[in-house]
């Protein structure tokens, strides 16, 4: 990790726009500057729909992490959802330049460089470059060569592309609010090593992130990331179908959701009496728990069950030794994990909430994504762009604005 680094994150999400501002301590350890969130409903189904809005909230959060901190934001790091993102996997053999001194930062760093020359599909463009082995010349596999004696070695790296439409719409975006974009990082590789344990990173996993609108699907080989999409369905899907179906608001939708979160109608206790209070003839209406049960359980299963088709489409379900269910879509019905086990025939868990001691669930994306920057290996400066406000005015904080690996 870069030791003083500050480092801006905002995760653009379909509910909410969270940004978590990050210190580097010296113990290498991620310190909170400070965290804002605000509702955003520019985003739908994973498509930006309202770029004022979407605009206006992130608006919002930056000028409120800068009255916090008393400086100006002048650029930050972004999520961006699995289906905008394309994985490539390249491999690139160099020479060390002197293998008597060994492997250098500057062989390394060539490597990566090289890796990015690739045929980039029309429409395409790189955002980031993720090392996950190098491959020395007597076979031993090593996370870092530098200072390694081997007259060459082999960088195995996945080359991270991204849409040019939505990035160029996301640009624009924050061009309204005058800050630049320092780096995009799909959401499942911000989240991995927060959400997965020792054991998970070195397994062949499945991460799936459910939030409001959208599960994000992230796909690792130990630190090699495989694939990685995202599926127009959340939470909010669930909440929709039981205002649908029991014809009440989607506000109560919403709390009886919470209260009898459950995701399977065989758990059911005691199947108590529901009074709804805002069906449209404004009479209270009873019914049964179950039934409610019944409408998240129909729901959730078609969720597991896209995630099922989409992985074995890909052909790499046979692969997946575990799957990792973390997000606020799905985190407060019980038995969710048990329904995607007997869909997907694979096992489920749901992470553990590592982060509850840090952080608020709605900032952990945003928490994530300062970690993974902060811990990107081989990168000189990861800071983003400050400006410190003092008596006489602004003055530029003079951080490298060079972003190794990646492109604009």
């Amino acid at each position: 990790m870069a030791i003083g680094d500050i480092i801006v994150s905002i995760d653009i999400g379909a509910s909410k726009i969270s940004l978590v501002v990050g210190e580097v301590n010296n113990f290498n350890q991620i310190e909170v500057v400070c965290s804002t969130c605000k509702k955003s409903n520019g985003i739908q189904k994973g498509k930006i729909v309202n770029e004022q809005s979407l605009s206006d909230s992130i608006s919002y959060v930056i000028k409120e992490a800068e009255k916090e901190m008393n400086m100006k934001i002048n650029s930050t790091y972004i999520t961006i959802p699995g289906k905008y993102v394309t994985i490539v996997q390249n491999s690139v053999t160099k020479e060390a330049k002197d293998k008597y001194s060994g492997i250098s930062l500057r062989d390394v760093s060539s490597a990566i460089m090289q890796s990015k020359d690739i045929d980039i599909p029309e429409g395409k463009q790189i955002i980031d470059i993720v090392t996950n082995e190098f491959v020395l010349e007597d076979g031993k596999v090593v996370d870092d060569p530098i200072g390694t004696f081997s007259s060459k070695f082999t960088l195995n790296a996945q080359i991270i592309l991204a849409d040019k439409d939505y990035i160029r719409t996301l640009t624009s975006i924050f061009k309204k609010v005058d800050v630049d974009i320092d780096g995009m990082v799909p959401v499942t590789l911000a989240e991995k090593n927060l959400v997965l344990d020792y054991m998970e990173q070195k397994d062949y996993v499945m991460l799936l992130d459910i939030g409001a609108e959208t599960m994000n699907i992230g796909v690792f080989n130990g630190n090699k990331y495989v694939y990685t999409n995202s599926i127009p369905l959340g939470g909010k899907s669930i909440t929709n179908d039981i205002s649908v179906v029991l014809d009440i608001s989607m506000e109560e939708a919403e709390r009886l959701k919470r209260q009898y979160g459950l995701a399977l109608k065989s758990y059911i206790d005691n199947d108590t009496d529901v009074i709804l209070n805002t069906t449209k003839n404004d009479e209270n209406k009873i019914i049964k728990s179950s039934n409610i049960v019944e409408i998240i359980e129909a729901r959730i299963e078609q969720m597991f069950e896209l995630v099922n088709q989409d992985i074995i489409n890909q052909g790499i379900k046979q692969n997946i030794n575990t799957i990792v269910v973390t997000g606020q879509g799905i985190s407060n019905i019980s038995k969710s994990d048990m329904v995607g086990r007997i869909i997907l025939n694979i096992p489920v868990k749901i992470a553990n909430n590592k982060i509850a001691n840090i952080i608020k669930p709605s900032y952990a994306t945003a928490y994530s994504l300062v970690g993974y920057i902060a811990s990107r290996p081989f990168a000189k400066n990861v800071s983003s762009s400050l400006d410190i406000n003092s008596e006489n005015g602004f003055f530029r904080n003079l951080l490298e604005k060079i972003k190794e690996f990646f492109y604009s």
